[in-house]
C-alpha cells in the first residue's frame, strides 16, 4: 500500500488489510501522543468481535468518543478513554503507555497497557497498539483475553487528532503489577 491513506480509506479495508498496513507503519514518539484523539472501530475479524465492539463502544447509551494520552517521564505515559453517557463526557479505562515491540510483528508500537490500572479493561488484559498512518491519523490494533490465542485476535480502530486537550489523570494503579509477556509478549519486566 504505497499511496498515502486518508481517514476515509481505512474503513474500507478488511482486518487482514489493516494488519498488513499496520506492519508497514512506524510507532509515534511517546511525546507526540498528547491530548484527546477521536476514536472509531474499523473492520473486525469476525461477527462476534463486531458484536462485542458494538456493545462496548458503539452502544448509544455510552458511546466511545476518544482515547487520550499524555507523556509522563520520557519512557512512559498515561491515558484514558472517554464516552458520551447521558449527554456528558465520562472518562474510563485508564492505561499506561510506552513504546514496546508489537505482538503482531515485533517492531516498535505505541502500547496502551490497561492492566497497570484497576478497571474492567485491565481485568480483561486489554492492550492496544498504535502506529502512525499520517499527520493526525493513527491505526490501532486492540487485543484482550485470558489466553494467548485470545490476545492475538486483532480488533482494529482509528484515532484522529489531537482534537482536545488531555482532561487529567484517572484511575487507581494495580498493586504489585509488573508488565509481563501476557501484556507485551516480546518483552518482560518493563
Amino acid at each position: 500500500m504505497a499511496k498515502t491513506l486518508s481517514k476515509d480509506d481505512l474503513p474500507r479495508l478488511s482486518t487482514v488489510e489493516l494488519l498488513q498496513l499496520f506492519s508497514g507503519l512506524q510507532a509515534p514518539a511517546l511525546d507526540e501522543m498528547h491530548g484527546e484523539y477521536r476514536a472509531r472501530l474499523l473492520a473486525q475479524p469476525n461477527w462476534l468481535a463486531a458484536a462485542a465492539g458494538w456493545f462496548a463502544v458503539a452502544n448509544p447509551l455510552s458511546r466511545w468518543q476518544c482515547k487520550a494520552f499524555r507523556p509522563v517521564d520520557g519512557q512512559t505515559g498515561r491515558g484514558y478513554n472517554t464516552f458520551l453517557q447521558g449527554g456528558r463526557i465520562v472518562q474510563r479505562y485508564p492505561m499506561l503507555t510506552l513504546l514496546a515491540p508489537s505482538r503482531f510483528d515485533g517492531q516498535p508500537a505505541y502500547q496502551l497497557v490497561y492492566r497497570h490500572f484497576e478497571s474492567l479493561c485491565g481485568d480483561m488484559n486489554m492492550v492496544d497498539e498504535v502506529r502512525k498512518v499520517g499527520p493526525g491519523l493513527y491505526l490501532g490494533i486492540g487485543t484482550w483475553g485470558f489466553t494467548r490465542g485470545q490476545r492475538h485476535n486483532p480488533q482494529p480502530f482509528v484515532l484522529e487528532g489531537p482534537v482536545a486537550p488531555y482532561r487529567g489523570d484517572i484511575g487507581q494503579t494495580r498493586k504489585n503489577f509488573v508488565i509481563s509477556t501476557r501484556e507485551l509478549p516480546a518483552t518482560s519486566g518493563v
